[in-house]
Formats: structure tokens, sequence, C-alpha cells
């Protein structure tokens, strides 16, 4: 029995309208960006059950991560997260608010502060993990673990490939006048 999906169709369409491409990096990422659709709603759903955003289970994942007693510098949270620190610092105000989070100040720099999370955002962050977890094996539950375990080697040496391309923008980029 033939096994195909939707990239197989669009590879096809592909190939005859430009025969000339290579087109076996679109085999690829055409289907990791439709997973990864799949997985941004499963997540978005899991994180959504247990009352929180998937930016606050963003920052609340790095804290729960870090251990007892569940805190970090707004630095590692924007290292962490990949957001720039006016967003982090919405985001902290914010996650302050709803009493996932609390600000601390440094005790090793008096003006530093620290971002600890809450027992609230603990129970929260926990029962989304909890979901999270739940949610992305029903996702894999197609696959055998050898052959799981076989996927995530690869995507991990494609992630170490791809992520050397990633350069922070240190100079603004000045588009063109095309009017």
């Amino acid at each position: 029995m033939k096994h195909e999906d939707e990239v197989d169709r669009i590879i096809a369409d592909w190939s005859n309208a430009r025969p000339d491409l290579d087109l076996a990096p679109l085999a690829v990422f055409s289907r990791l960006s439709r997973i990864g659709k799949h997985l941004d709603r499963a997540r978005a759903h899991a994180f959504e059950r247990s009352g929180l955003s998937s930016w606050e289970f963003d920052v609340l994942a790095v804290l729960r991560r870090s251990g007892a007693p569940y805190r970090q510098s707004p630095k590692t949270l924007v290292q962490q997260t990949m957001v720039s620190s006016g967003t982090m610092t919405n985001r902290i105000d914010r996650m302050a608010e709803r009493e996932l989070v609390r600000r601390l100040t440094d005790p090793n720099d008096g003006r530093g502060v620290l971002v600890e999370m809450t027992p609230l955002g603990q129970t929260l962050v926990d029962a989304a993990m909890t979901r999270l977890s739940d949610a992305e094996e029903r996702l894999l539950g197609g696959l055998p673990r050898s052959e799981r375990d076989r996927l995530a080697a690869l995507l991990r040496r494609l992630a170490i490939s791809v992520d050397r391309f990633e350069q922070p923008i240190t100079e603004p980029i000045i588009l063109p006048d095309l009017s």
C-alpha cells in the first residue's frame, strides 16, 4: 500500500511546473512546517486548558526547569525564550499581575532583579506540561520508539545545521526605496 501525504502532491505539482529544481529540501521543510502547525495547535490547546497562554508557559517553563527556588534573571529569560528585553518586561508585568511570578531584588546585586515563579505559576505550568506531554505523545503515536529515537537524532543534526545560519542582526536593515 502506497502512503502519500499532501506534501507528496505538492512536490509532484512542482516537479511538473519546475523539473529543473531539486525539491528534496521542500520534502523535508514542508513536512516540518505542516507538523509544526499541528504541534502549535496541540500546544495552544494544552496551555489553554491549563489556564496559560503559550508565552506564559515559555517563561514559566524556564523557571520550572531551573529547579527550586525557580528564579532567574530577566536576561536569562530573554535568552531562553528568544524575545526582546522590552517584550520580556511586558510579559513579567502581566504575569506578576496574574500572580504567576514575582520580582525580587537580586541578593548578589542590589540593583538587579530576579523573577521567581509563585506556587500558582508552578501548579499551572506543571498541569500544562502534563497536558503537553500527553498531546505530543498522541501526535507521535504512529511511530514506534526506535523510529522516534532515530527521528529525534536526525532532527537534532538538522537543527544544529540550521542554527549555524542564525546570525544576530547587529545593524538595522535598510530597504531600498522602490517608489
